[in-house]
């Protein structure tokens, strides 16, 4: 949302719109906390170094703004301007989630399903929980690294783009999910990669008849990967567990035949669990 400056120059409007309805409506409301978490929240694995005029532009929060956030961070040793232009996270911002991904009863054991299931298979496993648009990665066993970024525990992917995302988006209401792919943001990581609405709502529908996702290499070339949900008491989806595997060596057949029984197992023996 944009208003013009006396200079007749377009800035970007001091917060986006959903942070400006909550300020408005609850006089509890911290609005810079706010906006110290939506900068944050813009750091991705992509995009790991950002200036304030990107910054601006992904949050929708005025760079007089973003600026001041970006300097409290820096005080409190969150972040950090290597070249005195753009800044980067520094590992102090892990304390902010570290409780929850070290002291959460699912990452607990999960964890332990992730290490027998990774054991069995020679492969890396995953579980992820849906965070906003994005999937949380909460317990991962890796054996080989088969993407070009470092995925961990605490790592965030957009959901549309994995296989667990479209796993979890499957289990949406149908209201939710249409809300979710109008905001989508459709991008291009490979040659493979889904690119309309149209593309990605037919898979997710095939994720839902399925009770599986396989993405094969539409994130990461060299890359294929099956996930399943988790479910809690009620038959609620909670989370999705998955298995990559190198495209070179295991085809979709393959992760169908070889790969898919022992995870649906691990899966559903974890879900008895919570």
């Amino acid at each position: 949302m944009k208003k013009n400056n006396p200079d007749n120059q377009d800035v970007i409007s001091d917060d986006n719109e959903e942070i400006q309805c909550v300020a408005k409506r609850d006089p509890n409301f911290m609005l810079s906390l706010a906006r110290g978490l939506e900068v944050l929240d813009a750091f991705t694995p992509q995009r790991q170094r950002l200036t304030i005029s990107q910054l601006s532009q992904k949050t929708h929060i005025s760079r007089a703004a973003v600026r001041r956030c970006l300097y409290t961070l820096a005080t409190l040793g969150m972040v950090h301007s290597p070249d005195g232009r753009s800044y980067e996270l520094l590992p102090r911002v892990l304390t902010v989630g570290h409780a929850y991904l070290a002291g959460t009863p699912l990452a607990k054991v999960a964890q332990t399903a992730l290490d027998n299931l990774s054991k069995s298979l020679n492969h890396s496993c995953s579980v992820a929980t849906l965070d906003g648009d994005n999937v949380l990665y909460i317990a991962r066993t890796a054996v080989d690294n088969l993407m070009s970024i470092d995925i961990g525990r605490g790592s965030r992917l957009p959901a549309w783009a994995t296989s667990m995302g479209r796993v979890l988006l499957s289990a949406l209401p149908e209201a939710e999910l249409e809300i979710y792919l109008e905001r989508a943001k459709l991008m291009r990581y490979t040659q493979h990669t889904v690119s309309t609405v149209a593309q990605l709502r037919n898979e997710i529908a095939l994720a839902r008849r399925q009770g599986y996702a396989i993405n094969d290499q539409q994130l990461e070339i060299g890359l294929r990967s099956v996930a399943v949900p988790m479910l809690a008491r009620g038959g609620k989806v909670v989370a999705a567990m998955n298995v990559g595997v190198p495209a070179s060596e295991v085809s979709v057949a393959q992760i169908r035949e070889h790969i898919l029984p022992p995870l649906r197992r691990a899966a559903a023996e974890l879900s008895m669990s919570l």
